[in-house]
């Protein structure tokens, strides 16, 4: 009993036995086998010390105990025996054979569990992955004429200060100039519009007489108004036309445009279903290119079934289609195997993450001071710096740039009460850098590139990690660095914490100089209640007008408003 207890001991601190057999038996095996060399080694020695010793000598001498050193040294070549002489056994049996003794299954480690699950899911199509640590630099060397871009095109993008391609447009360019369907997964800022419009320029340099050869769908009207700026400034060495057509605008002058055939449609996709059904003459049956831009959000809207309808005129042969999306969620999945014929996965990132340039921070405090603490920020910490401010609601949008605007800042609001042409309006203002802080409600989160960002500002928590890495993602982009301030209150703590979570980091609090802020608390009152009045004024004006928000609705319940938001 002593011997096995101390084989149990060994076994947990050293882990010297097999661990795929059953430990009973093998501890009695062991035990079995170290008892009988050692009687073997005494009774070899007994007899030397016989034949050496005087008569009668050994038979007062007492038996000799193994010792514990012994005893591990004796374990230790048993057990490399035993395993030595069982390693052949078969599965579900133990090491002699017998069937009562079961061999335990090995758990798999988390990291084999989790390998398994991604080959599980990406066995659909073959994934190409982001370039690794050891051959970063390599491929940042890359050009974008050694990627395979004719040399009108590079010219373009000199010009226009694109000089390395990012790691997006390394992966995916090469595919698409070769003829895939792509999913492109990357985080936002990250070039994904040169990465799909540079090869349909490219093919149409070699087609140069195709009309309505590509059409990007966009989930919201400033992303296509910026898809389309950037895909006439990219081919406009070739001449390209691009015809933007989105909601909110009338129809007609649309028409006319889609009647010129230009090279690139670039559309919201219920405008664009009005377009198809109700436009004479207008038809998508030579199309060659599709591109649906920030998929995951364009579902998120609910645009799935319009979708099918517009995929239901389109050639389903001799057409390529580019996914690109952020993430990749259970809709994207099922939109991917209706739309794409044995895409290529391009990831450059399937997680929600944040680049590595942008400085994220949090400061906690009492929801009565939550003004005060955005002032001092916009005002003091980061006065002259070009900044948005996120808020959940539209009122808050709207009272929050009149309260700064009261305060001195140059503040304009960005939300879906305001007409196509206020919000196209508030956003030249903020590019040409007439004004430099837009307070936006999650209209303005997704897709819009606005290099010069140096801070984004979360009045309101983001109600999950996908909205909360898509409005970080306005600033930092395209590798410059970029800086994110979360005001958080006694009733955002779960919220933000879930936010950390998702993140797989805790932010850092940033240092606040709190004398600072209470000398601005009675001037920010004051503000405040201006502001509040101001805001009803507003909305009075708006009921007498009867201009309040509105759903188009049309044909098949197609929504032509592609603003999810809170008032």
């Amino acid at each position: 009993m002593l011997h096995f207890n101390c084989l149990c001991f060994l076994a947990r601190q050293h882990r010297q036995l097999p661990a795929k057999f059953c430990i009973t038996y093998h501890l009695y095996a062991i035990l079995k086998n170290a008892s009988l060399n050692m009687d073997r080694d005494r009774a070899h020695k007994a007899k030397k010390r016989k034949i050496s010793r005087p008569s009668g000598e050994d038979e007062l001498a007492s038996p000799s105990q193994p010792s514990l050193v012994d005893l591990v040294a004796s374990i230790k070549k048993n057990t490399h025996a035993t395993q030595t002489q069982t390693a052949p056994s078969k599965p579900g049996k133990s090491s002699s054979g017998s069937d009562g003794d079961v061999k335990k299954r090995r758990k798999p480690s988390p990291e084999e569990t989790d390998g398994e699950e991604e080959r599980d899911g990406t066995d659909a199509e073959p994934t190409v992955a982001a370039p690794t640590a050891e051959g970063e630099a390599e491929e940042a060397e890359k050009s974008f004429k050694e990627l395979g871009i004719i040399d009108q095109l590079c010219e373009t993008l000199e010009a226009l200060k694109f000089h390395k391609p990012t790691p997006i447009q390394q992966e995916s360019i090469p595919l698409a100039l070769a003829g895939k369907d792509l999913i492109g997964l990357a985080e936002t800022g990250s070039g994904k519009t040169a990465a799909f419009a540079l090869p349909i320029l490219q093919a149409l340099y070699h087609s140069p007489h195709s009309t309505l050869f590509a059409c990007v769908l966009a989930p919201t009207r400033e992303l296509a108004f910026q898809i389309g700026e950037q895909t006439e400034a990219l081919g406009g060495s070739l001449g390209v036309k691009t015809c933007v057509i989105v909601g909110g605008m009338d129809m007609m002058p649309q028409a006319i445009a889609l009647s010129k055939r230009p090279h690139i449609i670039v559309a919201t996709p219920g405008r664009l279903l009005d377009h198809l059904e109700n436009t004479k003459g207008f038809s998508l049956r030579s199309l060659k290119y599709l591109v649906m831009d920030e998929a995951d959000r364009l579902l998120d809207l609910d645009f799935g079934p319009i979708i099918e309808k517009i995929l239901k005129v389109l050639p389903t042969t001799q057409r390529h289609t580019y996914l690109f999306s952020a993430t990749m969620t259970d809709k994207v999945e099922r939109l991917q195997r209706m739309s794409l014929t044995n895409p290529v996965r391009v990831a450059v990132s399937s997680k929600y993450q944040t680049v590595k340039s942008l400085l994220q921070y949090f400061i906690l405090m009492p929801q009565k001071d939550k003004d005060v603490y955005l002032v001092y920020l916009v005002a003091e910490r980061y006065a002259g710096k070009t900044m948005i401010i996120f808020t959940r609601t539209i009122m808050d949008a709207q009272r929050i740039s009149i309260l700064l605007r009261l305060l001195g800042c140059m503040a304009i609001p960005l939300h879906g009460q305001l007409s196509q042409t206020g919000r196209l309006g508030a956003l030249n203002k903020f590019k040409a850098g007439s004004r430099n802080i837009l307070v936006a409600t999650d209209v303005a989160a997704r897709g819009l590139d606005i290099p010069t960002v140096d801070l984004v500002v979360n009045y309101d928590i983001a109600g999950d990690s996908k909205t909360y890495i898509h409005r970080v993602g306005r600033t930092a982009r395209a590798g410059r660095s970029g800086v994110c301030v979360n005001l958080v209150t006694q009733y955002d703590i779960e919220e933000f914490t879930r936010i950390e979570k998702a993140l797989g980091k805790q932010l850092d609090s940033l240092d606040v100089d709190k004398g600072g802020v209470s000398l601005l608390a009675e001037s920010v009152g004051e503000a405040q209640r201006q502001a509040i009045k101001e805001v009803k004024e507003w909305q009075e004006k708006k009921k007498e007008k009867g201009v309040g928000r509105k759903m188009r609705t049309g044909k098949g319940g197609k929504r032509d408003d592609m603003d999810k938001e809170e008032v």
